[in-house]
């Protein structure tokens, strides 16, 4: 399972909760993004991103996301969601998220979010600041597109 997961940086594991499943007994699919969203508020802990947030009031919002649906999660189970961010810009990134089953050993969602920096006093986008941008590098130094 290590391998399915070497180059994400940051892993988040969560159950499936009986509830997350739908009528035709596998998880919803609207559920993913909430996994998807647990995940991106780890990494975005990781990179001490909403402490950041705090004092510059200068944050996260999201301006799209995509989900790949490979193989239906079932109850019980616990998933493994690495998180990375592979492309940044001055004032978006792109992270890309991989679900690993660990009941089935295997890959069986994917998805990718655009995070758009967004200042909370002027309701106007704002750059990336260079704080940030350097936990990002540093925390996926290898895989990090910057444009």
């Amino acid at each position: 399972m290590e391998e399915l997961l070497k180059d994400y940086p940051v892993i988040t594991e969560i159950s499936v909760a009986w509830g997350e499943m739908d009528a035709l007994n596998h998880v919803n699919n609207a559920v993913y993004f909430r996994y998807f969203e647990t995940a991106r508020l780890e990494y975005f802990s990781h990179i001490n991103l909403m402490e950041d947030m705090a004092i510059t009031k200068v944050g996260p919002v999201l301006g799209d996301t995509y989900c790949r649906y490979k193989l239906p999660v079932t109850y019980p189970d616990t998933l493994l969601i690495g998180s990375r961010i592979t492309h940044l810009e001055a004032d978006r990134f792109t992270m890309e998220y991989q679900i690993v089953s660990k009941k089935m050993n295997k890959v069986t969602t994917t998805g990718t979010a655009t995070i758009v920096m967004f200042d909370f006093v002027t309701n106007k986008k704002a750059n990336i600041s260079d704080k940030l941008m350097q936990a990002i590098e540093e925390t996926y130094p290898h895989g990090v597109t910057t444009v």
